[in-house]
Formats: structure tokens, C-alpha cells, sequence
């Protein structure tokens, strides 16, 4: 058979036609599938035609009966009994109203009148003390009777709810609605009251009661809906609502509602003191759960409330009965906060979620910071703060959790180039702001309490203590861990969550009001750093110190709840220090030459370390980077970086390195004990937490966390901590290189065994640099994020290989680009007159832009006006840098001046401003100082670290004027440490400039003359003062500078150093050369060779030669004192002496005379030309001579 036809069947009945078994499946199985669709579309329209006709009768049957019932009121003027009122009334009543307005979600005009016909019936019957007529006697009656009235108070209660829910000021006939929602309200209010009820005996007051709490059990119930209800009804009020001042009808009738609503919402709550029976406790937290998931997620709820409302949500009964669920089904409410149906959420809670509300309305409920009925800086009474703590963490945790993914979709959709529907975060505030501006009410008020001291100082007194009010007979077994002891861990979590919300919703100070408290609150920073010691050192390794502070009244020093309380021994700064002063005006010493400069070397130790050891400092929990720390550590360290990093801001050097007294002012202090401890009655302890030896185990444990973090790369949860860890670091660093306190060892220990090549490194760096994405920069796992974040760990020499391998690489992809690095078509070339050098080089070269990185061919002019012979082989190219920088660099010229410390260190000048061309100039001067790195040039001169820190993109801060101004940084600490009143010296926020005899007032804010120094603003007047020496008045020229230095120089290439290395990087290493290393890479010219005899006297005299003299012999060949940093092999041109043959009469030498001639130099050559001296005395003093005479061709 045909191999197709073997798969074909044939249709009895059919033609010749035939098809296949699969097609014949196939067709069989539609048409199937069409007659069930087809059965399933008739079913439907049967079962829609149904519903319809029972809508049409059921409406047309309760609009019937709503007809004759207000026919039955209007003709009934007899006495109304209860059992007539249940019968008569409220029956085919709750019948037509659910049919009319329940089900269609709506209450109609028509409804409204009957509504409130009914409603006044009923409390007037209420109201009766004849039991006949009062309808709550039917809850004590017979049973039949007992199991109507239930049901229906039970109809009459959901359907006031229902009207509660309803209620809103646009509703069409608001007067109306409001008098409706008024009786609704009172009358489920004397419902559930027993004490309203008039109709009650000795008799059935058991039965009231029970049917009393019936009622209440069913309003604590989902099936009520009453908190749902509740919610629609608080939405609909504005935050003004809680302070208007208003005698109106409306107003008085809005309050009553409000007031009823609360009432109604804690009437489950009071069932707890009063009854016992297990099936009341759990609808007790049934309503607690509800309350939380519907009531506290109200955005603003405190302040939507009237103010004497307040007190009553503020309760402990009704708090702890809240915390106490949420802490035992904080899963299943954080769910229901989540999937809240979106008809629910306030447009407000579109933006912050639930739960955000939920957070900040416990913390207002807690402190009552917002209402002025309760006494501002306290918890409320009886408030268990355990609790409290461990609600605020749940909630925290759950809305930096939602803040984070909105913020991670954010960033994945605009990577991917869709459109963002979330909500940035920007947004969130732009719109909470927006909603109530006109109250100046933001999100952020609501946390105010948590930035006050007495918040947290409140905490810390319970720190160890069982502080938790409910039995363990009331908490699940699973749950039970929420009756453990409270611990600065769980104040650690608290607060840590607070500066993550703080920094997100608060961009104008960021976690600046929360920083400030923690900062000087007495003690914490000592507890938190004692709690990390004791994981990350060893017990045996650990230093104890005398002068630790007493935490919040705490004196063990013991281990309490993992934290070491050590007692405070020391004094009190203020205190201690007028007793130091008085010690030393006996000695003739200065407090801050004894504190900052004669550092006390001999500090006693129980466990001295090797601190030259890269083991000691490289601390092995932390190897791992934050990943391999447990979420305890994470948070414990998070908040002391990001604390401790707000301190260091503030402290002065003084304050800083104070700890370390010496032993003369350890003896004088114990005799003046009695007078510290009288001092420390009076003054705030506002210590130097920790003495230099705890900084150096700070600095290693950031250093080590910091250098592994970014080694392992950083999770979206690691953020926050490495951030602040990274800042922290960065202020010790740059604090250790101003004033040394650590070993360099210390630094360099995590990446002494694991470093890649330099070459590797450079690279990496580059295209980590290239590559550099703001949003995932932190989570990149890259040695280029390691050198970008943390340069210091590899060490200079290393670093300056870096920059060089940068330029190297610069210069090869330029050449590959087609520019010419040699002399030849591309070069610039220039012709400048030597005494108009820097105005001829601005003419000419300052438009060049990155073009300068092309070799420069220099022709001189003399100043006759002649041209001055030779070809530029690049020693001119050099020779026109140095020059110009001398002449551009000289404070005659009035670019720049020198700070007034012994270095005299360059900054640009004040003045500079009003010069023709003056920001131009020095934007000039960035690019030749660019010129002179990319070539690797040395020039003679360093900048003040001031200057070279906003090169390098940092903020300067108090300390850093003393490298300035150290005049006006004695007369600041001065002020800062002033003990009487400041406005005794007469200042205002101002300061003053002179230039070219004219004097200047600047304001240091608005109003500034106007504005007195007093004490309690000083601290604000010493640091706008710095800020403005330090940051505002130098900016502009720094600006310009930089804009000139970054056209060669890459900023990222600026980054790898510190201001102190920048300044060795333009102008050499040490103040002395190493003569072998400038032996081994000298050339010789001319006819001297390495064993000619003057040339072998020439380095013996090199070697006799005082360090001093040899750096000016440096700068006499080279233009520059000082070496170059990785050696002489990469000084350019090469080292060369070059002979100078002078003949010397036989007579005259036999007579004991030499060649007269002196020592001459081409500094653009880097040579000197020697003359053929024969004895070491002579080209001694020849040379001397020569050096000492600041000349060079001119001697020949």
C-alpha cells in the first residue's frame, strides 16, 4: 500500500475524499470545545438573567417596603415598644437599606431621611428607662428575643459603619451626611456601652454584659469592618483639622464623629482588664492586628486627630497590646501592609507605603513630640521600650527593604531604557512636601523625637534590664526570644535603620540631626566601639582604658547584654583643662604644644604589639569583607562609622590627640580629683572618647573592612555600611597624614600579601575609571574601585610608578591616535621674552587646552630683544617651565602668596581676583603645572594642603587652618574653648579683607552683621569662619587651577594621593639625595669618564657635603632641590658633568694653585660643567661658591 495513503482513513458515507487520523483528532476535539463553550455561554446568560430579575424584584420589593414603612411612621403616634421598634422597624428597615444603599455602595438621597428617622427612634428608646420601650431590653428577654436583637444590632452596627465609611465633605447634601454619620455614631457608641443602657437591673446586668461583649467581639472582628471604615473616614480629614478652632454646627458635629470613631476603634482593647476568658484575648488581638494594619498605616494620623483625642492612642493599653502583636505576627502584618487593597491607601500612601506610615506614626504615638497636651522630651507613661525598639526595627527594616527594591527597579528599568512607572525616590518627597505645604508639615517631622537626647538616653538606662511588661504566658513559644534581655544591639539596629530613612527622605541634612545626637551623647560611641572590640580583638589583646564613660548611669565593668560599661575615671575636658592651663603657665607651656606636638610615646600597655607587624593591623574577622560578617556586626559597625565620621568632622586636633597626657598631668590631675569631680556636676562630658591607641585599632579595623569589602565586592545590602565605613576611613587618613598616629605599616597591612603588579594595577584602574557608573559603582567588584576608594594601601613609591605607567599609557594611545609625542610637525612652537615670560606663555599656550601634552619647542628672547642662539632638544622646554613658575609663583607678581607657617607654603592669593586676567592666569598656571607632571619635571615649589585638598575634590575642615592661618586657628580654639561669655569679645558673623588698601566685609550667612556671637552659637561661628578661610574664599581659584591641571592630568590620576605626596610628586622626595643612586645613573661628557681624577674628587667632596648643600648643588644643576621620587634614573634630561678643560701654567701648580676658573651649570640639560680642579679643597670651595651665588651661566 502507498505508504501515504496507509495513514489516511476514509469517512463512511463520505466521497472520495479522505483525511488523515491527526486532522480527523483535531477536528473532533473543536468541536468539541465549541459546543461546551457554546453550553458554558448559555449557562451564563441563564444564570445573568437570573441575577437581574432577582435585583429587579429584590429592588423593586425593598423600594415597597421603604414606602410602607415611612407610611407606618408617619401614621403611628402611639408609644413605640422595644419589641415593636425590632419587629416593625428595624426589620424591613436593614432589609431595604442593604438592598438600596449597602450593596450598591452608595447612600442614596431617599435612604438618608429614613436613616435618620430610624436612628432617632432608636435612641430614644434607648434613652428610656421603661423597659417595655427600651430595645436593649430585648438582649436580656427570652432567647428567641436575645438571637434577634443580636442580629440585628449586629445589621444596625455594619450599616453605621458603613455610613462612617461613606462620609465625605463633597457628598451632595453635606449638612445632611453629617447629622446621618453624628446619630450613626452615637448610637453604636451607647450599643456597646453598658453604662448607657437605662434599662437595666441587678437582675439581667450579667446578661447585659455578656451581650454587651458580644457586640464589642464582633466590632473587634474582620466581619465588622470597622477599622476599614474607620481608615476611609480618617482619610477624608485634613492634617489642619486637629487645630482648627471653629464653633460652627458642622464642626462641633465633625468632632463628635471623630471622637465616636476613636471610641469605637479602642472599645476592643478594654475588654483585656476586664475579662479574662481566653475566646475575648484572642478577639483582643484580632483587633489589635486589624488596628495596626488599618489604623496606624494612616498617613499623618496624630495630626489629622483633634489634639484630646490623642492621649487615648497613646495609652500603654492600647500600645502594648499593638507591639505585642506585631512583634508575635509581624509576618502575616507586614504582608496584609503590603497587599493593602489600593481603594484603601491614601494618595499619600501611593508614594510612602503602609508600612512608612505605620513607622512614623508609632514613633509620634510613643513620645507625643506632636501634641501639646503631653509634655515634650518623654515617653509616654508605662510604655514598654523594649517593645517599642523592636517595633520600630521590624518596621524599619520592612521599608528600607521596600525603598530599596523601588530604588533597584528604578535603576533597572533605566538601564534597560524602559519607562520608570515607579516612584523615584526624589518623588517621595517632592510629594509629601507638596500635599501639606502650606502647614510646613513633612514626613520627616514625624521623626523628630528620635533626634532628641533624651530618646535615646531613655534607652540606654534599660540597656541589660528585663524590660518587657507582658508575661511569657501570653507570647507564642516561637516567639518567645521577644522577652530577651534588652541590648545596645537592638539600639544599634534602631538608630541604624533611622540614618538609612533619615539620609533617603531627608537630602537637604541627610542623617545630619540623628549624627549630631549620637555624637554627643555621653558614652555611646565608648559602649559601641567596647561591643566591637570584644568580637574583633582578642580578650587577651584588648586595652583597657581608665578614662572610658559612664553609660546613661550604668557603672559595671562587666559585660552587659555583649557590651563592656566601663566606668568613667577621667575627667572632664572643660574641668581638667583649666586645671592643665593653670599647670601650665607655672611650666611655660603651651596646652596645645603639649597635646598635639609632644605625643606621649610611653602610654602603658598591658599587651605591647609589634606595630611594624602588617598581621597586627590586618584583623582576621574582617578578611572577608562584609560578606563574611554576621547582620549583628554589620549594623554595630554601620552606626559607629557613620557616627564616629560626624565626630571627626567637629573635633579639633587638640581635642583629638588630648588623651594621651603625660604622666606630670596624670599625677596633678589625681590631686585635683575632688575639684573634677565638683566640675563634672557642672558640665556636659563632651571627652575625646578614645585615646590614640583605640584610634590605631579603629583606623586598622576600617582600613582592613574597607580594602576587603571592595576586594569581594559590596551587595545591595553592604551599601550603607561600607559608605560610611569609606568616610570614616578617609577622615582618619587624612587626619594620620597631618598629624601623624599611626604606623604606615598600619595602612599597607590588607593588601601587603595579595597586591597586584603595577602594570595590572594602572591598567585596571583605567578602565575601571573609563567604565565608571554612578549607579552600580559601588557594588563593582574591581581592583580599579580598590585604588580609586582606598589608594593609600598600596604604597607611594608604588603609586607614583602608577602615575607614570598612566602618562605611559597616555602617550602610546595618543601616538596610536596619530599625535606626535617628539619634536617634529606637531609641537608648539612659541617664542617667549624672558622678562615677559608668563604673560608671552599665556598668550600663546593657554588656548591649547589638552593639546599642551605636545612637546613645546621654545625659542628665548634676551632681554636686549635679541634672539638667544641654540635649538630646543627639550632642556629649553624645561627651562620655560621652571622659569615661568618662578616668575608666575612669586608673590610679587600677586597670583599667589605664602601661608605664614615655617614652610611658606603657596595659596593662591585673595587679591588675585581684582588683576587683569587673574583667574585666567592661574587656570594658566594649572596647565603648566600639568605640563611639568606629564613630563615628569620637577618644580621647586608645594602648595599649602589647603590649596591641594580641593584639587583633589576634599572639603577642608577646622584643623586644617592651622597649615594656613595658624594665627587665626589659635584665635578660633580660642573661641571654641572660650569659658565666659563670648559676647564679651564683640564678634558678629563677618570677616574682612583688605586689598590694595581697600577693606572688605564679607558676611559669613544673611544678616551676619547683624548677628551677634554668643555661646550658643560659637561653634557655628568658629566653623563658618574655617569653612569660609578654608573653602568659600579659595574656591574660585582652585576651580580655575583645576580646570587648567585636568587637561593633562586625569583627576582620577590625582586621586592616588594625599596632599603632602601631590607636593612630592611636582616637587621631588626628601630634602637630601642618595649620592650612590646619582653616581650610578650620572653620564659624563667632554672627556671625563667615572675614573678620571676630578671626577672621583667630585663625589668625595659630594659626600662630606651637609645634606643642605647638596640639595642646593641639585638645584644648581637642575632647577629643583630635591630628587626625583623613584631615583635619579628617571630624571630628565639625564644627570651629566660635562668637562671643562682649563690649562694651568706648570710654575702654578708646582707653586700649589689651581684652576680658578668656577663651576657653571645648564640647567635645561641637567649638567654641570666641571672644570679639570686637582685638589678636593679647591673644587670644594669652587663649588660652594658657585652653588651659594643662585647663578649659573653667568659664573662661566
Amino acid at each position: 500500500m502507498d505508504q501515504t495513503r496507509k495513514h489516511q482513513v476514509s469517512l463512511r458515507g463520505a466521497s472520495v475524499k479522505e483525511i488523515t487520523r491527526d486532522a480527523l483528532l483535531e477536528k473532533v476535539s473543536q468541536e468539541r470545545e465549541l459546543r461546551n463553550y457554546a453550553r458554558r455561554a448559555t449557562a451564563a446568560a441563564l444564570f445573568i438573567q437570573r441575577v437581574w430579575r432577582r435585583y429587579k424584584v429584590t429592588k423593586a420589593v425593598a423600594l415597597q417596603l421603604q414606602e410602607e414603612w415611612e407610611s407606618l411612621l408617619n401614621r403611628n403616634a402611639g408609644v413605640m415598644t422595644g419589641t415593636w421598634i425590632s419587629n416593625a422597624v428595624l426589620r424591613p428597615f436593614l432589609f431595604f437599606t442593604a438592598c438600596l444603599s449597602v450593596q450598591r455602595q452608595k447612600i442614596q438621597v431617599r435612604d438618608i431621611n429614613c436613616m435618620q428617622k430610624c436612628f432617632r427612634i432608636l435612641l430614644e428608646s434607648l434613652n428610656s428607662t421603661d423597659i417595655k420601650e427600651n430595645f436593649c431590653s430585648l438582649a436580656t428577654s427570652t432567647l428567641e428575643e436575645r438571637r434577634v436583637w443580636a442580629f440585628q444590632t449586629r445589621k444596625l452596627i455594619s450599616l453605621c459603619l458603613f455610613i462612617l465609611s461613606e462620609f465625605n465633605k463633597s457628598h451632595t447634601g453635606c449638612q445632611d451626611i453629617i447629622v446621618l454619620t453624628s446619630l450613626a455614631m452615637r448610637l453604636v457608641v451607647f450599643l456597646t456601652d453598658l453604662k448607657k443602657w437605662k434599662s437595666i437591673t441587678a437582675d439581667n446586668r450579667q446578661d447585659a454584659d455578656i451581650a454587651v461583649k458580644d457586640l464589642i467581639c464582633f466590632m473587634g472582628s474582620s466581619k465588622s469592618g470597622i477599622y476599614i471604615s474607620i481608615r476611609r473616614y480618617i482619610n477624608t480629614l485634613d492634617v489642619s483639622f486637629s487645630s482648627q478652632i471653629n464653633s460652627i454646627a458642622q464642626t462641633d458635629d465633625k468632632i463628635l464623629i471623630t471622637a465616636s470613631a476613636i471610641t469605637l476603634a479602642l472599645r476592643p482593647f478594654h475588654m483585656t482588664n476586664s475579662d479574662t476568658d481566653g475566646r475575648v484575648m484572642l478577639d483582643v488581638q484580632n483587633a489589635a492586628e486589624q488596628y495596626c494594619v488599618f489604623l496606624v498605616t494612616i498617613p499623618w494620623l496624630v495630626q489629622c486627630l483633634p489634639s484630646v483625642l490623642v492621649p487615648a492612642l497613646k495609652h500603654k493599653s492600647i500600645l502594648s497590646p499593638c507591639f505585642q502583636t506585631i512583634l508575635i505576627l509581624k509576618e502575616k502584618i507586614l504582608t496584609e501592609m503590603s497587599e493593602m487593597d489600593q481603594s484603601e491607601i491614601h494618595s499619600s500612601s501611593k508614594v510612602i507605603p503602609p508600612v512608612g506610615w505605620a513607622l512614623s506614626n508609632i514613633i509620634c504615638l510613643a513620645t507625643g513630640s506632636e501634641n501639646d497636651s503631653v509634655d515634650h522630651g518623654r515617653f509616654i507613661q508605662g510604655l514598654d521600650y523594649a517593645s517599642y525598639v523592636h517595633v520600630v526595627i521590624t518596621l524599619a527594616e520592612n521599608f528600607l527593604g521596600w525603598l530599596e527594591n523601588v530604588e533597584w527597579m528604578r535603576k533597572e528599568k533605566q538601564d534597560a531604557l524602559i519607562d520608570v512607572s515607579a516612584e523615584p525616590i526624589d518623588t517621595i518627597l517632592h510629594e509629601t512636601e507638596r500635599m501639606h505645604g502650606s502647614l510646613e508639615m513633612s514626613y520627616m517631622d514625624m521623626f523628630r523625637p528620635i533626634c532628641q537626647q533624651w530618646h535615646l538616653k531613655s534607652l540606654l538606662a534599660i540597656i541589660g534590664t528585663d524590660s518587657h511588661t507582658q508575661s511569657a504566658e501570653t507570647v507564642p513559644p516561637n516567639n518567645i526570644e521577644c522577652l530577651r534581655k534588652f541590648e545596645l544591639l537592638d539600639i544599634a539596629y534602631f538608630y541604624s535603620y533611622m540614618l538609612r530613612i533619615f539620609t533617603v527622605f531627608n537630602p537637604a541634612f541627610g542623617s545630619l540631626p540623628i549624627l549630631n545626637m549620637l555624637s554627643f551623647t555621653p558614652g555611646f560611641l565608648v559602649n559601641l566601639w567596647g561591643n566591637l572590640e570584644s568580637i574583633l580583638f582578642p580578650v587577651s589583646n584588648r586595652i583597657t582604658e581608665n578614662n572610658h564613660y559612664l553609660c546613661a548611669g550604668k557603672s559595671s565593668g562587666k559585660e552587659k547584654g555583649g557590651v563592656f560599661v566601663k566606668k568613667q575615671k577621667g575627667a572632664n575636658k572643660d574641668g581638667a583643662n583649666k586645671w592643665v592651663n593653670v599647670l601650665n603657665k607655672f611650666t611655660g607651656k603651651s596646652q596645645a604644644d603639649d597635646d598635639c606636638r609632644d605625643l606621649i610615646d610611653d602610654h602603658p600597655s598591658p599587651n605591647p604589639v609589634n606595630e611594624d607587624s602588617c598581621d597586627v593591623w590586618n584583623i582576621e574577622p574582617l578578611r572577608c569583607g562584609p560578606q563574611g560578617i554576621l547582620k549583628d556586626m554589620t549594623c554595630l559597625l554601620h552606626l559607629f562609622c557613620a557616627t564616629y565620621s560626624h565626630l571627626l568632622l567637629i573635633l579639633d586636633d587638640i581635642e583629638f590627640y588630648e588623651k594621651q597626657v603625660t604622666a606630670f598631668k596624670k599625677f596633678f590631675m589625681v590631686l585635683l580629683n575632688l575639684w573634677m569631680i565638683l566640675i563634672l556636676a557642672f558640665h556636659d562630658l563632651n571627652q575625646v572618647p578614645f585615646t590614640l591607641e583605640q584610634q590605631k585599632r579603629i583606623a586598622s579595623v576600617l582600613n582592613t573592612l574597607v580594602y576587603n569589602g571592595l576586594s569581594n565586592g559590596i551587595g545591595r545590602q553592604n551599601r550603607p555600611l561600607m559608605e560610611s565605613a569609606i568616610r570614616c576611613l578617609h577622615l582618619m587618613y587624612e587626619r594620620d597624614c597631618r598629624h601623624q598616629f599611626c604606623p604606615p605599616v598600619l595602612w599597607l597591612s590588607p593588601a601587603t600579601k595579595n597586591r597586584p603588579p603595577i602594570a595590572v594595577a594602572a591598567r585596571t584602574h583605567e578602565v575601571f575609571s573609563a567604565n565608571l557608573i554612578a549607579d552600580d559603582a559601588s557594588s563593582s567588584r574591581s581592583m580599579g574601585s580598590i585604588i580609586t576608594t582606598t589608594p593609600h594601601v598600596f604604597p607611594f613609591e608604588e603609586r607614583v610608578e602608577m602615575f607614570r605607567e598612566f602618562i605611559k599609557m597616555d602617550k602610546a594611545s595618543r601616538k596610536m591616535a596619530g599625535e606626535v609625542s617628539g619634536p617634529g610637525s606637531q609641537s608648539v612652537e612659541i617664542v617667549v621674552r624672558r622678562d615677559r615670560i608668563v604673560e608671552d606663555g599665556f598668550q600663546q599656550l593657554n588656548s591649547l587646552g589638552s593639546r599642551l601634552k605636545s612637546s613645546i619647542h621654545v625659542s628665548f628672547v634676551s632681554e636686549c630683544g635679541l634672539p638667544e642662539a641654540g635649538l630646543d632638544y627639550g632642556g629649553l622646554s624645561k627651562e620655560f617651565l621652571t622659569d615661568i613658575s618662578k616668575a608666575a609663583f612669586s608673590p610679587e607678581y600677586g597670583l599667589f602668596s605664602q601661608t605664614s607657617t615655617s614652610d611658606r607654603l603657596l595659596i593662591p592669593n585673595a587679591s588675585a581676583r581684582y588683576l587683569e586676567n587673574g583667574i585666567q592666569l592661574i587656570e594658566f598656571l594649572g596647565r603648566v603645572v600639568g605640563k611639568a607632571l606629564y613630563e615628569g619635571i620637577l618644580l621647586d615649589y608645594s602648595f599649602s594642603h589647603v590649596f591641594v585638598q580641593k584639587l583633589l575634590g576634599r572639603y577642608s575642615f577646622l584643623d586644617e587652618l592651622s597649615t594656613l592661618d595658624p594665627e587665626l586657628y589659635r584665635s578660633l580654639i580660642y573661641v571654641k574653648h572660650y569659658d565666659g561669655d563670648v559676647k564679651e569679645l564683640a564678634l558678629d558673623f563677618t570677616v574682612t579683607e583688605e586689598s590694595f588698601g581697600q577693606r572688605h566685609v564679607i558676611e559669613l550667612k544673611a544678616g551676619g552683621k547683624d548677628a551677634s556671637v554668643t555661646n550658643e552659637n560659637k561653634m557655628q561661628y568658629v566653623h563658618a569662619i574655617a569653612d569660609y578661610k578654608l573653602n568659600r574664599q579659595i574656591l574660585p581659584f582652585s576651580n580655575a587651577f583645576y580646570r587648567g591641571l585636568i587637561d593633562l592630568i586625569s583627576p582620577s590620576w590625582l586621586k592616588l594621593f594625599n596632599a603632602s605626596e601631590f607636593n612630592q610628586l611636582l616637587s621631588g622626595g626628601n630634602h637630601d639625595i642618595d649620592v650612590d643612586d646619582l653616581r650610578n645613573n650620572t653620564r659624563y661628557s667632554g672627556g671625563y669618564s667615572q675614573g678620571s681624577r676630578t671626577i672621583k674628587i667630585f663625589w668625595e667632596v659630594i659626600r662630606e657635603f651637609e645634606p643642605k648643600e647638596r640639595c642646593m648643588l641639585l638645584k644648581f644643576v637642575t632647577s629643583c632641590s630635591r630628587a626625583p621620587l623613584l631615583g635619579f634614573k628617571h630624571l630628565l634630561p639625564t644627570f651629566t658633568i660635562h668637562k671643562v678643560a682649563c690649562d694651568v701654567p706648570l710654575w702654578a701648580t708646582i707653586g700649589g694653585q689651581d684652576v680658578d676658573r668656577l663651576p657653571s651649570a645648564s640647567t635645561c640639560y641637567n649638567t654641570l660643567k666641571l672644570p679639570t680642579y686637582k685638589r678636593p679643597s679647591t673644587l670644594r670651595a669652587k663649588l660652594l661658591y658657585a652653588i651659594s651665588s643662585n647663578a649659573g651661566f653667568e659664573l662661566s
